[in-house]
């Protein structure tokens, strides 16, 4: 590609990672007291461009009416399986460490719903060379880690050295895959660097095997954000990261808390990304929905301070406090670019009829109703998003005429391919929801012949757990927002035979190769609306394989406590914005 990465996001208008936010149930706004919820489908998209250096400088501009000081505290349902970076895949735990790692580049919210791509640690977002197979990015002067020492470029190359070890088995791919030479290195630990890594003064440079305009984008993920090559403790890394940004680790107790403090170290400065005002975060972790729901309700002590990362509004509790004018007073409402869904292990259950079947006898409508309704979730029928360039719509299995599920359907499938009966272990997550939901997938698919066990499987490590190759399950939960605005980020780690592996993101383990031969056609197609139209056709042609039962697109409603001021949706990594907040006084 012959373009910058501005002109391409201007030419095409690329949506953001998330859709418009509907501001009326958000922050301090009000709202009024019907459902006047927002929907996934025909939602207005929000562009992601290409800031400037200027936009990148420090400070961060300052929230009006912020106070400094205070203690925010969550009630959270679980811990993070993953603290390094290099193995953070999942938005929690993005969302979580915003205020701790900072990487080259990320994205700089503007207080209006948008955000704009600028440089983090680096002065500005990147300049591309040869078409995007070579990209430069300077480090800023005055970034330093939480014991004082400077940010230094070893440190930035050694962040995505390490990232080819051995003991990376979680995170994203695309800047091991995309970096010269890469597939034969094995990491800085032997003392040898990757060639296609150059550092000079204070500007690092990546030699990348094809172009990538977007390759700045890649660079804002959570996975990628940097590591101190003194203080990288290899495989224990991952329970106490080191801070460069506003925060840092005080202490942890795994599976039940973690408190941030501030780090004296940070300048703001050097931030165009985060601000600062409260002087800790107190996460707690073991709240189902209905247990915090029912404290922000109760709206006491230290509650009034809290907030949620994951929890959102139980459904049992979603009329009450969406038809409340005043409960809507804090509710944050966003749609959400992730589509929900069941992939189907591609190697344990093989006839694609067994597969269909499974998609038709469905219990699309039973499994919203768990979740509390429209106000929720859409029904989903494809793997994209309504909110994702390359979303076409279509619906192979019936589910805008029977919701419901059609078990007539599935079973005749089943009769055809000779495997009623078929067994199916399907995974779940040790909460109320997923429990009341796995029994729903149970009625039924029994409904439609086949025999079903459900195991639980620990919330903490869940996609570790379906994350393995021999995991030993046929069905599992799972879910995916585009890493960036485009299909590639969706259908690369997700769908691809490439991508398959201890610890990757092809749950499905799907290695079809009409489906890989179009996942890296569509990659390098050049005109936006052709290469739309190509990711639409390879979400048909994946579906056509039943790979996976897409089940819902969300629309996420998070509550909080009344003294929490600029509750705000970070569009760039599809969470509450954690260094937006600040506590009233």
């Amino acid at each position: 590609m012959a373009f910058s990465r501005r002109n391409f996001l201007i030419a095409t208008g690329v949506v953001a990672a998330s859709s418009s936010v509907l501001t009326a149930c958000g922050g301090d706004k009000g709202g009024s007291s019907k459902n006047d919820g927002p929907k996934v489908s025909g939602s207005k998209t929000t562009e992601i461009l290409v800031g400037t250096k200027a936009d990148s400088t420090g400070p961060a501009p300052e929230v009006e009416g912020a106070t400094k000081g205070g203690t925010v505290y969550s009630l959270d349902q679980f811990d993070m399986d993953h603290m390094d970076p290099a193995q953070i895949y999942v938005s929690t735990e993005g969302a979580i460490t915003v205020p701790i790692m900072r990487g080259l580049t990320g994205y700089k919210l503007d207080g209006k719903g948008g955000c704009t791509l600028v440089g983090d640690v680096a002065t500005d977002a990147g300049t591309m060379k040869d078409g995007g197979k070579t990209w430069s990015f300077t480090i800023k002067e005055g970034i330093k880690w939480e014991d004082g020492s400077d940010v230094t470029l070893e440190d930035v190359r050694h962040t995505f050295e390490r990232t080819f070890a051995d003991f990376i088995t979680e995170g994203p791919r695309y800047v091991q895959n995309f970096l010269a030479g890469g597939e034969k290195y094995k990491g800085p630990y032997e003392g040898k660097h990757l060639d296609s890594i150059e550092i000079d003064g204070r500007t690092i440079t990546f030699r990348l095997n094809e172009a990538r305009a977007d390759f700045n984008f890649t660079l804002a993920m959570r996975g990628y954000s940097l590591v101190p090559q003194k203080h990288d403790s290899k495989e224990k890394y991952d329970k106490r990261p080191f801070s460069c940004g506003p925060y840092k680790v005080e202490s942890r107790s795994v599976g039940k808390s973690m408190t941030y403090v501030r780090n004296e170290h940070w300048d703001p400065k050097t931030d165009a990304i985060r601000n600062a005002y409260p002087d800790k975060f107190h996460f707690q972790f073991g709240f189902e929905l209905l247990a915090s729901t029912d404290r922000y309700l109760a709206d006491q002590g230290n509650d009034q301070y809290a907030m949620s990362i994951f929890n959102e509004v139980a459904p049992q509790r979603i009329a009450q406090v969406l038809t409340s004018a005043e409960l809507k007073k804090r509710v944050l409402t966003a749609v959400d670019t992730v589509t929900y869904y069941w992939p189907i292990n591609t190697t344990r259950i093989k006839d694609v009829k067994v597969r269909q079947a499974i998609n038709w006898a469905w219990p699309h409508q039973q499994l919203q109703t768990i979740r509390g309704g429209a106000s929720t979730s859409e029904l989903a029928t494809t793997i994209l998003s309504p909110v994702t360039p390359g979303y076409t719509k279509f619906d192979l299995y019936g589910v805008d005429k029977k919701p419901g599920g059609d078990p007539e359907k599935a079973k005749a499938l089943l009769k055809e391919a000779g495997k009623v009966g078929q067994k199916l272990v399907i995974a779940y997550q040790q909460s109320d929801n997923s429990v009341k939901s796995a029994v729903a997938i149970k009625n039924a698919l029994e409904a439609a012949g086949f025999q079903v066990v459900n195991k639980q499987v620990d919330k903490s490590t869940f996609y570790t757990q379906i994350g393995k190759i021999d995991n030993g399950y046929d069905l599992f939960a799972a879910g995916w927002s585009p890493d960036w605005p485009n299909g590639y980020s969706v259908f690369y780690p997700c769908w691809s035979g490439e991508n398959i592996g201890d610890g990757r993101s092809n749950y499905a383990q799907l290695n079809d190769a009409s489906v890989n031969k179009a996942i890296n056609a569509a990659s390098k197609i050049s005109n936006p609306e052709e290469a739309n139209k190509a990711w639409g056709a390879v979400d048909r042609q994946i579906m056509e394989l039943a790979a996976v039962v897409p089940d819902y697109h969300s629309i996420r409603n998070w509550m909080y406590g009344s003294k929490v001021g600029n509750v705000v949706y970070d569009n760039g990594n599809t969470c509450i914005a954690l260094c937006k907040l600040y506590l009233k006084k």
